[in-house]
């Protein structure tokens, strides 16, 4: 990203930001969102009486949806800034901006989440393999790292013909599955858990990054906004209708099936519902965060584009200009990181346990304080890039 986790956003009152006006209001939400899931999450209340609003990894919540929208976000700025920089510098140029870009993004996600745990002894091994474990699953590999490696992966063809892009897409899916049934889903739900599918997780997290990329061509592509939002909405709804359908098919990892590949097929609970099991169900199209599923990225981008059909709606189409999407949208890197360290102000203050009142006022105070931050950063025109 640009101010965001690469690519997503030029500073506010840029050309391009007047032109994609609901792409800018569009990101922000998508920030706005992140504060909230990342603050309530944690909480016993939130789980119990608004479990939409937390992970679970049995099905796709509202919270969910989040990380897919930073990703189709990505796709859609990178595609739109990436072409732009290879017809005025040419391919060498161009391709190796973007691998500075996104390595310098992978040191700031190093640099961020810090190590869980410590490697404390020279003689002990194994604890020096158990810290590189958790690195590995957990620590790196979070929305920065994903973001950073998933653009490393879609670099060699994101200046391609959308077909090239599509059958991309279809091939990172298709490998993830098969690692997923060979090894992968058992490594990530085993712990210490991986997060967001894990090091591998950038197979699938190319999925939204790549519809991202294919609705910057067609926002480019469609002047009249009323034909481009029902575009946005129509694809949208299809691809996550078929992504509801491939979960309906349901097959267990190897070492479970035991290479016999016995896919059955049943109604799936639906999205956005929530489901009272407990974690993983060993089924490789259960949309799960934490396996970084085939089926929960690719629901996710069609909530994505279905989403960006509301904005066309609201901003391009009509006037609506929110101040809170503006300052959040437009420094989106700065708000990621600057969250976390409120977050870790404010959290102790407030028990896990604590009743839905008292959390409701901290996640007030806690995203006012990151607000205040914000347009502040804004107002003085302070913008993190990369």
């Amino acid at each position: 990203m640009q101010s965001a986790p690469y690519g997503l956003a030029p500073p506010p009152n840029s050309a391009e930001s007047a032109r994609l006006v609901s792409l800018d209001q569009f990101r922000g939400y998508t920030v706005l969102g992140m504060l909230l899931v990342n603050f309530v999450g944690s909480f016993a209340v939130i789980k119990t009486q608004l479990p939409v609003l937390a992970h679970h990894h049995t099905y796709c919540s509202y919270a969910d949806t989040i990380m897919p929208q930073f990703l189709f976000a990505v796709g859609f700025a990178f595609r739109l800034t990436f072409v732009k920089r290879l017809a005025a510098v040419g391919a060498q140029a161009a391709y190796w901006h973007a691998v500075r870009r996104n390595l310098g993004l992978l040191l700031v996600a190093f640099v961020v989440y810090n190590v869980g745990s410590k490697w404390e002894k020279w003689d002990d091994l194994s604890q020096r393999d158990v810290v590189l474990l958790r690195w590995a699953k957990q620590d790196l590999f979070q929305t920065l790292g994903h973001i950073a490696v998933t653009s490393l992966w879609v670099l060699p063809v994101i200046a391609a013909r959308p077909r090239v892009r599509i059958a991309y897409t279809v091939f990172s899916g298709v490998l993830h599955v098969a690692l997923s049934y060979w090894f992968n889903y058992r490594w990530a739900n085993t712990p210490p858990n991986g997060v967001d599918g894990g090091p591998l997780g950038f197979l699938t997290w190319a999925v939204p990054l790549l519809i991202g990329s294919l609705a910057c061509d067609l926002y480019q592509s469609t002047p009249n906004r009323e034909r481009l939002c029902i575009r946005f909405a129509f694809i949208g709804a299809v691809v996550a209708a078929l992504a509801y359908g491939l979960s309906c098919v349901h097959l267990a990892p190897s070492d479970m099936d035991e290479w016999h590949f016995n896919v059955s097929v049943s109604t799936a609970p639906p999205p956005l519902v929530f489901v009272n099991v407990k974690p993983p169900t060993n089924d490789l199209f259960t949309m799960s965060q934490r396996s970084g599923s085939l089926t929960y990225t690719l629901f996710g981008a069609g909530v994505a584009l279905m989403v960006l059909a509301v904005f066309v709606l609201a901003c391009d189409i009509g006037s609506v200009r929110l101040g809170v999407f503006r300052t959040l949208g437009s420094n989106a890197l700065a708000a990621y990181i600057i969250h976390g360290l409120v977050y870790e102000a404010v959290k102790p203050f407030v028990p896990r346990d604590a009743p839905l009142w008292y959390v409701s006022i901290a996640t007030v105070v806690a995203l006012t304080i990151c607000y205040v931050l914000m347009r502040s950063l804004e107002k003085n025109k302070l913008f993190l890039k990369l």
